[in-house]
């Protein structure tokens, strides 16, 4: 033998060889190729190599030769072959899985200086794409280029002959391959070029998202791109050598190395709470996802890289090898969306269920309906670029999208729950159904009074009975936020034992410290967090739990409530008291309501204009005067009033006695009236006591109370403010005009999730005598320190 050579360095050099045999090659390439496997056999077997593997190097060898017609069917029927051998060989020979993520990682190095390290992720992703579907098409390359010859010139469908030949939803019908590419340097841009512009539409799109070009004539520019090719072409990325699963796990591996190097990365959540997020989403469905050939759909409408939508692919995986979660998503910026469809492409997904556009401006997958989703959408971003299509949406009602209500412009987050809830798969006769997990800040559980839009989100969430369960997270979980987050999950399929009510799990005490902070996130749930957390989930009943033996300086906590969901209800009712006003006829009062008059463009109000001319008499006559009720302003006035139309008619000239109602009154209070708690109420023409818009005021009444009369509004509103209101303020009423516009009774319905007010308990302050004897003792010590000093 001429050489010694270890199991890897021949399966690597079958894998060449194997390359050779299916690219276009010439005759004698191919022959010298066949004759070098035939050593390689020999070789092995000096090795001390296992039989099967010889054997199987030798049936490689062998097929070119039985091949009635090599150059049209034979190149293709040699690469399916090869398909199911290459990995019989590497088991034969015992050979060790490559990390391939490391393998990759590695080549960074080649990048320093050239580029800034978060750059990093701008060549190694787009090279990592390329590599891997260059290796999944090198089996069928010869096929795919002497089919596209064939019928380039004939204006067909490419896709309805290439992907057949391919197995897989693209193709490249360029004569180039990452190898091939080394063979001339000089003219390494322009042939990676063509290699990019050979690909289908769908992968094409990828590398217009990563701006790959520009990227390439950057490391270029900088004389890295040759060895940069070069050490892509030295990573095995081919199915025999790594399968879909493990590409994945590299992929996703890789995106988040990229994101710890950049943790301020706003679409990047934390592993840990993805993990949590997808045991919770798919608890109880075991039964169901074990079920031979199962198949089920997955979105993410806010999908940035894909990492919720990976993750739960891969619990499926580990319920049942064999089920099949066909992946969904949207995204809105075009590098994030770009590594989605990369990650898809390479899990085996079809990437055109990825889609690129504002998912509030548009649905991008408006037939779609699916059995889980999961999603993280952005906090306290305001919504006015998509205003003009959401607004559309929610005019449509039950029809559109956003029909509950729509959230303060500033903040988003409440209609990615109505989309989520819209796309949900529909419960009928007991199948179909389908689950939503959500990431949101504090907002969406009590921002906005009863009767906004952000109350009425919650109210229609809470009245059709989707909402399942929250969970508060610790701060400091996020790497680019340290504010507390909740994950929500809801259900239209909720089972009979959870319908009408709603679980609170509060996990902010259940991180633990990490050793090394990254960005602002300094807590993790470590796996016993997770599966305590799930199971208080799965249970679905109270609880209270304290770590009796805690590591490290943080005691772990968990709590969790179950409510019914009127519970989160309540009326914000309208409480009215009377105004109380004296009336000041003061010259200085009256030349303040005239500067005000005359300060406004309208001409000055007749009424007005009557009652300054009262004013002006009853001054003049009876001089400046101070009344604390109406009866008594109103018995002067139409004195004078009288007076005044007497001395007029006796005069000879005609005049109408003042009519003291209406906008006369109006006008009385609005120039002579300042409020004075020690006057007389003031009433209507009616009698009636007017309200006081400065004390007007509002009682929340929960609908517990409610329940308590019966469930009669009205009844249970008067109850509370008999019990609430009238022992402080007996002269109060309730403002029945107030009332619901869905239900029409008295008060408005609002809803919250009061997280803190749930779970909050009472901590005595401590003692004066506790607080003197520190102080004393922190006196006495000082007394000492100085003396030391002293001395």
């Amino acid at each position: 033998m001429a050489r010694k050579l270890s199991a890897q360095d021949a399966f690597d050099e079958v894998m060449d060889l194997v390359g050779t045999l299916t690219q276009p090659s010439t005759d004698d390439q191919e022959k010298t190729a066949v004759k070098r496997l035939e050593a390689l056999a020999q070789e092995l077997a000096e090795l001390g190599a296992p039989v099967r593997a010889k054997e199987i190097v030798e049936e490689i060898a062998a097929f070119r030769g039985i091949q009635p017609s090599w150059n049209t069917n034979g190149k293709h029927n040699f690469a399916v072959y090869v398909k199911d051998m290459l990995p019989s060989l590497r088991e034969a020979l015992a050979l060790a899985k490559t990390n391939t993520a490391d393998v990759i990682w590695r080549t960074a190095e080649i990048l320093r200086g050239a580029f800034r390290e978060p750059e990093y992720r701008r060549v190694i992703l787009p090279f990592t794409v390329l590599r891997r579907l260059d290796c999944l098409l090198q089996p069928t390359k010869a096929a795919v280029l002497a089919k596209h010859k064939e019928i380039s010139a004939k204006g067909y469908d490419l896709r309805m002959f290439l992907t057949p030949i391919t197995g897989v939803q693209f193709w490249n019908h360029s004569n180039f391959t990452i190898k091939g590419l080394l063979e001339a340097p000089d003219d390494l841009r322009d042939n990676l070029e063509d290699l990019i512009n050979g690909f289908s539409p769908n992968v094409r799109r990828i590398f217009e998202k990563f701006s790959f070009m520009a990227t390439v004539d950057k490391l270029r520019e900088k004389g890295r791109l040759f060895h940069v090719v070069q050490a892509f072409s030295r990573v095995p990325m081919d199915m025999y050598s790594v399968s879909s699963h493990d590409m994945g796990k590299a992929f996703e591996e890789l995106l988040r190395k990229f994101n710890d190097a950049s943790p301020a990365g706003e679409q990047y959540t934390p592993r840990d709470a993805i993990h949590l997020m997808v045991d919770i989403l798919f608890d109880g469905d075991d039964d169901a996802l074990s079920v031979a050939g199962a198949i089920r759909t997955m979105y993410d409408q806010t999908a940035g890289t894909g990492g919720m939508l990976s993750e739960a692919e891969e619990k499926v995986r580990q319920l049942n090898p064999n089920a099949k979660l066909r992946l969904f998503g949207q995204e809105l910026e075009d590098e994030t969306y770009a590594i989605c469809m990369a990650d898809m492409l390479i899990r085996g997904q079809d990437p055109a269920d990825i889609a690129l556009g504002d998912t509030l401006e548009s649905d991008k997958h408006p037939d779609e309906r699916f059995d889980y989703q999961l999603s993280n959408p952005p906090y306290g971003v305001e919504w006015k670029p998509a205003q003009e299509a959401v607004e559309r949406e929610h005019a449509k009602g039950a029809a559109g999208r956003f029909g509950p209500g729509l959230p303060r412009i500033s903040d988003g987050q409440m209609l990615f729950q109505l989309n989520a809830i819209s796309k949900l798969r529909p419960f009928i006769n007991g199948e179909g159904g389908g689950r939503i997990g959500l990431v949101h800040n504090g907002s969406p559980l009590f921002t906005g009074d009863a009767g906004s839009g952000e109350s009425e989100i919650r109210r229609y969430i809470l009245e059709h009975d989707y909402l399942d369960a929250i969970v508060a997270l610790p701060t400091d979980m996020f790497y680019n936020t340290n504010i507390a987050t909740y994950l929500w999950f809801m259900s239209n399929r909720k089972p009979a034992e959870r319908k009408d009510k709603v679980l609170l799990i509060d996990a902010t005490n259940m991180g633990v410290v990490m050793k090394k902070n990254l960005g602002k996130k300094r807590f993790e749930l470590s796996d016993d967090c997770q599966r305590r957390i799930v199971e208080a989930y799965h249970e679905f009943s109270a609880l209270d739990w304290k770590d009796e033996a805690p590591a490290g300086s943080r005691v772990r906590q968990l709590k969790a409530k179950v409510l019914p969901t009127s519970h989160f209800f309540y009326r914000k009712v309208t409480i009215e008291r009377p105004l109380r006003l004296r009336y000041e006829l003061t010259a200085e009062r009256k030349q303040a309501w005239v500067a005000n008059l005359t300060s406004k463009k309208a001409s000055t109000p007749i009424e007005a204009q009557n009652l300054l001319a009262l004013a002006d008499r009853l001054i003049e006559r009876l001089g400046e005067k101070i009344y604390l009720s109406t009866e008594a302003v109103l018995a002067d006035l139409k004195a004078m009033d009288a007076t005044f139309v007497a001395e007029e008619k006796a005069a000879g000239r005609s005049l109408k006695a003042t009519a003291f109602k209406g906008k006369i009154l109006d006008a009385l209070r609005k120039g002579f009236g300042v409020r004075d708690k020690k006057a007389e109420i003031v009433n209507d023409d009616k009698g009636n006591p007017l309200p006081d818009s400065d004390l007007r005021d509002a009682e929340y009444v929960p609908f517990s109370f409610v329940a308590k009369h019966g469930n009669d509004v009205l009844a249970g509103v008067d109850a509370y403010f008999d019990a609430e209101v009238k022992p402080h303020w007996p002269d109060a009423w309730v403002n029945t005009g107030t009332a619901d516009q869905s239900d029409g009774q008295v008060g408005i319905v609002g809803c919250e999730i009061n997280f803190n007010r749930e779970f909050y308990v009472y901590k005595a302050p401590r003692s004066r005598e506790a607080i003197k004897h520190d102080i004393e003792a922190m006196e006495k010590r000082f007394m000492e320190m100085l003396k030391g000093v002293a001395s």
